[in-house]
């Protein structure tokens, strides 16, 4: 899941972490990428909730991105509107070469 934006975020240098959280009371599974690390923890994260069709493939419903200390998270419906907003703002989390 999410393989265009792992893809963009190690061609720039990000560190990531992934794993699912499967909820009891909801219908939808819950995908956790976490991303941008400061003093050995991950500020960020992507939070992505989808679902099953019938057919059994992976349908998302919503993604959510949490920046570090945000109030209002930005939420996209799907992977390429994601891309097209972490491309505009690649310079914030993209590591600098030294």
């Amino acid at each position: 899941m999410l393989r265009r934006t792992k893809n963009f975020l190690n061609a720039h240098g990000v560190e990531y972490e992934k794993e699912h959280v499967n909820p009891l009371m909801v219908p939808e599974r819950v995908y956790v990428l976490k991303f941008g690390k400061q003093d050995g923890k991950f500020m960020n994260r992507f939070i992505v909730e989808h679902s099953y069709t019938w057919t059994g493939r992976d349908k998302i419903n919503k993604i959510t991105l949490r920046l570090h200390g945000q109030k209002h998270p930005r939420e996209f419906k799907n992977e390429a509107m994601l891309l097209q907003y972490l491309e505009r703002h690649v310079k914030r989390y993209a590591k600098e070469d030294k």
